[in-house]
């Protein structure tokens, strides 16, 4: 048995029902349900289903609160800071989100910070909904430890992902979402669960030494996108997501992937521009040019094109339950 084929709505039926078995609230539940079925539609594997088996065990230990219920406070003008209370950090994130929402266009430039967080999935999706209210927006997260200093051996940075979203005027969001490690750490687990190797260039093993097994390679660093360059925007992230907000850094965040440990702690930074305080009403209609700049070219494409072309086909033709997550939590 392959999986089972079900509709957008059944899969996060199903992954609400895993969780709230697994001691998590029932909107907290719906909510985390619906960013790993995205993700999953969206071809984001490794924030996507994958992730149920470790988050709920998580919640089911205790290391993730599944009843958490996040609080904001406005510090300044223009700036949010959002406690996540060791949720998952979806409902936090939503927090910040519909803040700077409502900020952005009064102060031009808003912020929020959020602390006691946790894996935020698919960073690409948060920023995206801003965009799609007339906002650039950026994101910056921290994760557990996972890359190098350049030149170092022990991990210090999380693989701490960027996200940017901007508006166009007639067509979707541009966004680009990237980890500053070579592929996303969530690729290793998912070969890891598959019993398949990864490709060299990838991960260091403990030794310090390129690896393509990927349970030696969770146990070793992961290489920095851009490799000196990427390490040292590792630092920048690390201080924005985690120094600003208060949140854990790399090194003091227990795993993603585990329950066991204290909660991971770890925190995400967003930032909301309202375009009209810089540029007048022209900004998305420049975007559209700039867009169409890129797309006149033959092998290009822009931005997060790729992940619309696949939700529109998983709305369509259904999402696969993988049949190792039906033995395991029971059928549909």
């Amino acid at each position: 048995m392959s999986g089972q084929t079900v509709s957008f709505d059944e899969a996060v039926a199903y992954v609400a029902r895993v969780l709230e078995a697994s001691n998590t609230s029932a909107p907290n539940a719906r909510r985390v349900a619906e960013a790993l079925v995205l993700a999953e539609a969206d071809g984001l594997k490794g924030h996507g289903l994958s992730r149920l088996d470790s988050y709920a065990a998580q919640a089911a230990s205790g290391k993730v609160d599944g009843f958490a219920t996040p609080s904001v406070a406005r510090r300044a003008s223009a700036a949010l800071a959002i406690d996540g209370a060791n949720g998952f950090a979806y409902p936090a994130i939503d927090l910040a989100v519909d803040g700077l929402a409502g900020l952005a266009p009064v102060t031009g430039v808003a912020a929020a910070g959020v602390r006691r967080s946790h894996h935020c999935g698919a960073a690409g999706h948060h920023v995206e909904r801003l965009a799609e209210k007339g906002l650039v927006a950026l994101l910056f997260a921290n994760t557990p430890e996972a890359i190098a200093p350049w030149g170092g051996s022990k991990a210090v940075f999380g693989t701490n992902p960027i996200a940017f979203a901007t508006p166009a005027a007639g067509g979707l969001p541009m966004v680009v979402d990237l980890s500053l490690s070579k592929v996303a750490r969530g690729n290793i687990m998912k070969a890891k669960q598959e019993g398949a190797p990864i490709p060299e260039g990838w991960a260091l093993g403990p030794d310090g030494e390129p690896t393509t097994d990927a349970e030696v390679a969770l146990k070793g660093t992961m290489v920095a996108m851009g490799d000196a360059k990427g390490a040292a925007l590792a630092l920048v992230v690390e201080i924005l997501a985690a120094g600003l907000t208060g949140a854990n850094f790399a090194t003091e965040a227990t795993s993603f992937f585990d329950a066991e440990g204290a909660p991971p702690g770890t925190g995400q930074l967003i930032l909301a521009f309202d375009p009209k305080a810089f540029g007048g009403d022209g900004f998305a209609a420049r975007m559209a040019a700039l867009a169409g700049l890129i797309e006149a070219q033959d092998g290009t494409r822009l931005p997060g094109r790729r992940r619309y072309a696949n939700r529109e086909k998983a709305r369509a033709e259904g999402i696969v339950l993988p049949a190792a997550m039906l033995e395991k939590f029971g059928a549909l």
